[in-house]
C-alpha cells in the first residue's frame, strides 16, 4: 500500500500538466483535472502515511499483488479525468481508455479528437508515457524475480548491471533518465519535422512509450508527411529496443546494442516484412516504389512494436497484408522494452528447443543444449516460455469466443482479442480499424478488452497466479 500511495502520488503530480494546459487554453475543464489532483493526491498521501512506519521487505506473494494492484489502482484513479471531463465519458469508457492507456495499448473510444480540450489530449499521453517506463522497470525488477514467461532469462544481465549499479534505485532513476531524454530528442525532431509544440509533447510522450494515442482522429494520416513519419519510425524502434542495452551503451560498451541477438532478430524481422509488404503493395495496390515503402516501413514497425499509430487503413490492402500485420502485432518486439506481445526472446528460445529435439531425432546419443544469446538456457526457461505461449493461446481464444458471444462479428472479435492482449491498440476491419475506434462496442465487450489489456500487460502469469487457491493460502 505505501508503494501504490507513491504511485498515486506521481499521478496526481502528472495531472497539474494537463490543468495547466487547459487554463492556458481557456477549457473549463482545468477545474476537472484540480479535482482528480486534489482526490488522487489524498488518497496517495493517506496511503504512504499509513504505511511510512512498516519495514519496506517484500516477499513474492506481496510482490505479485503489488503488480497487478499498482496497475489497477493507477487505470482506476487515471479514468477519473475522463469521466468527469467535458467529454462525458460513461464509466465503462473511462475506464477502458485509462486502461489502454497505462497499459501502452492504444484503443480508444474517444471521437473528435482534433476538437477534444488540450488537457484531456496531454492527459492521454501521460499515462502512456507513465505506464511506458512502468512497463520497462517492471519488466527489469521484478519479472525476471517472478519467474514470469521466461524473464529469467534476465536475471545475469541484470546482475552484471548491478555491479556498476548496486541499488535497485539506482537502476530505476538510470533507466528513468535515458527515456526522459529519449522522450526530448524524439519531441524537437517532431517538431523540426513540422509538427506544433504541443502535438510534439504528445507524440513523442506515446512514441516512446509505443503507446500510439494522438492528438488527431486521423492519427499519422493528419500530417501526411514523410518526414514526420521517419522520426516516428526511428522512434519507435528506440522504444522497441531494450533499455539495459542503452544503459551498458551509456557506460561506454555500445557493442550489444548491435550485437545482441534479440535486437538483430527484431531488426530482420522488421526489414525482411517491410521488404516483402513492399513487393506486395507494389505488385497488387498499384503502389509507387516510394509509397510502397513508406506504407509498409510505418505500419509495420508501429505493428509489431504494439504502437499502433497508422497513416491509413491498411485493412484496405488485401487478405496477405492484413495476415501478416496481424502475425506481426503477436510477435512484439524486445524483453526489457516498452513494447508488448509475445516478444522476440520467446520466439527465439522455443525454436532453439525446436533445434535440439530435431538434433535429438537424429541422433539419439547425442547431447545437446540449448542456448540463448551464445550462452545456454537455464533448464526452467523453455518449460516457463512453452507454457507462457500455452496460455497465450488459450487467453486469446477465451477472449475471441467471449467477444463473439458479446455480438461482434468474427473479425471483429479475432482482432480486438489479438490487439487487446498484445496491447497493439487498432484492430482489423470497418469497426475498430485503424480508422475506426472501440466506441461502438457494447460494455460487456469493452470490460473484456480491458481485462485482456491487463493480462497482456503483466503477461498473463500474474493475473492467473492471483487467481489461484494456492496463492491465498498460508
Amino acid at each position: 500500500m505505501y508503494v501504490i500511495g507513491l504511485l498515486l502520488t506521481v499521478l496526481s503530480i502528472g495531472m497539474v500538466l494537463p490543468m495547466l494546459a487547459d487554463i492556458y487554453s481557456g477549457s473549463s475543464d482545468w477545474k476537472v483535472f484540480l479535482l482528480c489532483i486534489v482526490i488522487t493526491a489524498f488518497f496517495g498521501g493517506s496511503l504512504v502515511l499509513s504505511n511510512a512506519h512498516q519495514e519496506l521487505k517484500i516477499n513474492v506473494r506481496q510482490a505479485f499483488m503489488l503488480t497487478v494492484l499498482s496497475w489497477l489502482m493507477i487505470a482506476a484513479f487515471g479514468a477519473l479525468p475522463f469521466y468527469l471531463s467535458e467529454l462525458q465519458l460513461s464509466i465503462t469508457d473511462s475506464f477502458f481508455e485509462a486502461m489502454s492507456g497505462v497499459t501502452t495499448t492504444g484503443s480508444t473510444v474517444i471521437t473528435g479528437l482534433d476538437d477534444a480540450p488540450p488537457g484531456i489530449l496531454l492527459w492521454r499521453g501521460i499515462l502512456q508515457w507513465l505506464g511506458g517506463v512502468g512497463v520497462i522497470l517492471m519488466a527489469m525488477s521484478i519479472m525476471p524475480f517472478l519467474n514470469v514467461g521466461g524473464m529469467q532469462i534476465f536475471r545475469t544481465e541484470l546482475s552484471e548491471n548491478e555491479k556498476v549499479l548496486p541499488r535497485a534505485a539506482q537502476l530505476a532513476s538510470s533507466i528513468s533518465m535515458i527515456y526522459v531524454g529519449l522522450t526530448v530528442l524524439c519531441m524537437i525532431s517532431y517538431m523540426f519535422a513540422g509538427m506544433g509544440v504541443f502535438d510534439a509533447i504528445v507524440h513523442a510522450m506515446t512514441t516512446i512509450a509505443t503507446g500510439g494515442f494522438s492528438t488527431f482522429d486521423s492519427s499519422f494520416g493528419h500530417y501526411d508527411a514523410p518526414w514526420t513519419e521517419m522520426v516516428a519510425i526511428i522512434f519507435m524502434i528506440a522504444g522497441g529496443l531494450p533499455f539495459i542495452l542503452y544503459l551498458q551503451a551509456m557506460g561506454g560498451n555500445a557493442r550489444p546494442l548491435f550485437t545482441d541477438s534479440q535486437v538483430r532478430t527484431f531488426l530482420t524481422i522488421v526489414f525482411s516484412s517491410i521488404a516483402v509488404l513492399s513487393f506486395y503493395l507494389i505488385m497488387n495496390q498499384d503502389m509507387t516504389i516510394f509509397e510502397a515503402v513508406r506504407r509498409s516501413s510505418f505500419n509495420v514497425v508501429s505493428l509489431i512494436t504494439g504502437t499502433g499509430f497508422a497513416n491509413g487503413d491498411y485493412g484496405l490492402w488485401g487478405g496477405f497484408a492484413v495476415a501478416l500485420l496481424f502475425f506481426l502485432m503477436v510477435v512484439g518486439a524486445c524483453a526489457g522494452s516498452t513494447s508488448c506481445g509475445i516478444k522476440i526472446f520467446r520466439f527465439q528460445v522455443l525454436i532453439s528447443v525446436v533445434q535440439v529435439q530435431l538434433k535429438k531425432l537424429i541422433y539419439p546419443n547425442g547431447v545437446f543444449i540449448t542456448r540463448y544469446n551464445g550462452k545456454p538456457i537455464p533448464k526452467d526457461v523453455p518449460m516457463s516460455v512453452m507454457g507462457f505461449f500455452f496460455l497465450y493461446a488459450i487467453c486469446f481464444s477465451a477472449m475471441a469466443i467471449a467477444l463473439s458471444y458479446s455480438g461482434l462479428d468474427f473479425l471483429t472479435a479475432m482482432s480486438a482479442a489479438a490487439t487487446s492482449i498484445s496491447n497493439v491498440g487498432p484492430g482489423l476491419g470497418s469497426v475498430i480499424g485503424p480508422s475506426g475506434t472501440f466506441q461502438s462496442l457494447p460494455d460487456i465487450a469493452k470490460w473484456i478488452c480491458s481485462i485482456g489489456m491487463l493480462v497482456g500487460r503483466l503477461e498473463i502469469f500474474p493475473i492467473l497466479v492471483m487467481c489461484s487457491t494456492y496463492f491465498w493460502r498460508d
